[in-house]
């Protein structure tokens, strides 16, 4: 009887193995444990329909890992010409943007966000791309999720970039949402 070569072995050990195969894809995901820990997900919003692409995302990720989204709208403050009157209807105009953004994002939230997410929401005064990072700072973000339009050239120079700002100056890592994109959720 002639011995096997060590070579021919190995080949009929991995002959001898079981093939086993998965009935389903979608089932992968759930037996794949999380390498990440998402607990706060900041998600700003300027209620365009742009913006409200970022949430749609936001909201998977939620899901998948349990997490608190945080919806923030900042509004720019009205800066007024040195000595120009300002009449009465005008000197509360902050506030009262103030008063319908929360309306709006309540409505947004309550409307987009499904039952078992957990949400609350902020506004603030000031600059967007500041009052982000300061908001992401404070309530200890992992993860930020923004819209860009993806301005060039002039436009860019001209409005500058919010999204970039925020990137460079973020506390946790951050997630562009572009408005032509290839979509994964």
């Amino acid at each position: 009887m002639k011995a096997k070569s060590s070579s021919q072995a190995a080949k009929t050990k991995v002959a001898k193995k079981k093939t086993v195969r998965r009935k389903s894809r979608a089932a992968v995901i759930d037996l794949v444990p999380s390498v990440f820990k998402l607990k706060k997900i900041l998600v700003p919003l300027d209620f365009s329909d742009h913006s409200t692409k970022a949430l749609k995302y936001a909201i998977k990720f939620a899901q998948q890992f349990g997490a608190h989204i945080d919806l923030l709208h900042v509004v720019e403050p009205a800066v007024y010409p040195e000595g120009m009157i300002i009449p009465p209807d005008m000197e509360d105009i902050n506030t009262s943007l103030e008063k319908q953004a929360v309306k709006t994002l309540k409505k947004t939230a309550s409307q987009t966000i499904p039952k078992g997410v957990a949400w609350s929401i902020a506004v603030r005064v000031g600059s967007p791309y500041s009052e982000i990072v300061e908001l992401a700072r404070k309530t200890e973000t992992d993860l930020l999720i923004i819209t860009t339009h993806g301005y060039t050239g002039l436009k860019h120079f001209v409005m500058g970039s919010t999204a970039e700002r925020i990137v460079r100056h973020a506390p946790c890592p951050v997630l562009t949402v572009r408005d032509t994109e290839h979509e994964f959720v």
